[in-house]
């Protein structure tokens, strides 16, 4: 009798339980890898573009797209210092490149910070910070220190120029231009110097035509920025710092800037408020009205 009763509860209560789910509540839903479908968009974009497929392969030898955005924001020193008489700026940068948000605290004064939300440029007095425009540099070394990662977003267009030298060094060269619409600056330009050897970025030539300094168009003259050595963190290859050179008459120019970037550290647990426009800040904007 006591084993026929076990018999029939076990029946029972088999009978009567819920399947149990494959993935855990908490998980359910949840994407194994959430920028798959970027990463995706990013190689069927690149891969049937010849100019493009070099620019990617210098992406894979940085250290891969999967990498780039799984190891979370980026944390580094970003101290650029011109030769001249004109401002330095020198900041401790978080970037978030996943979504395009960035905050800067002056490393001379920390209590003073500016950065973009990924809508807004912020600055706790709503005006510019040691003489930068909160909007303009939020993102500006976000670029240069995220190249050549930033380039598989959309609306980036590529060409491939001839092969030129540098410093007695071959180079594989790829002019990057932007759709119409594509960020703050869409008439801006790189031209990339990408190492045959190594697949890596070694230096790049641009322009500058933020609206703020350009409302009525043009550019400021083109500039090269040669990569002054090189640091590995977290499998991802970044710039250790630049030196910058007016670009005259087909060469390398004048050396009119020092830039060093330190400190570099990925911060995948910083919460997603820490990107967030203060409640004590106020917008900055100098872009000229649509």
């Amino acid at each position: 009798m006591p084993l026929l009763y076990f018999l029939l509860l076990f029946l029972l209560t088999g009978c009567t339980d819920e399947p149990a789910s494959e993935t855990p509540p908490e998980t359910a839903g949840i994407p194994e890898d959430p920028y798959a479908e970027r990463i995706a968009g990013a190689y069927e974009r690149m891969e049937g573009d010849s100019a493009g497929s070099r620019v990617l392969r210098a992406i894979e030898a940085h250290g891969g797209l999967e990498t780039w955005y799984g190891n979370g924001p980026l944390y580094y020193h970003f101290n650029y210092q011109p030769l001249d008489d004109g401002s330095p700026r020198n900041t401790f940068a978080y970037n978030d490149y996943a979504r395009s948000r960035a905050v800067h605290y002056l490393a001379t004064d920390t209590t003073q910070r500016f950065g973009f939300d990924g809508q807004q440029a912020w600055s706790l007095t709503g005006e510019r910070v040691a003489g930068m425009s909160p909007r303009f540099w939020s993102l500006t070394p976000y670029y240069f220190v995220g190249l050549p990662f930033v380039l598989a977003d959309e609306g980036v267009r590529f060409e491939s120029l001839p092969a030129g030298d540098l410093n007695g060094q071959a180079y594989e060269l790829v002019k990057v231009t932007f759709a119409d619409g594509t960020g703050d600056a869409p008439d801006d330009y790189y031209v990339l110097y990408l190492n045959p050897e190594t697949g890596q970025l070694d230096a790049l030539r641009y322009i500058v035509s933020y609206p703020g300094y350009f409302p009525d168009g043009g550019h400021n003259p083109e500039k090269l920025m040669v990569i002054i050595g090189k640091t590995k963190v977290d499998g991802i290859t970044l710039p250790a710092g630049y030196d910058t050179y007016w670009w005259t008459d087909g060469g390398q120019g004048e050396h009119i800037t020092d830039i060093d970037v330190t400190d570099y550290a990925f911060r995948p647990s910083l919460p997603d408020d820490f990107f967030a426009m203060p409640d004590s800040a106020t917008v900055f904007n100098d872009l000229p009205e649509q």
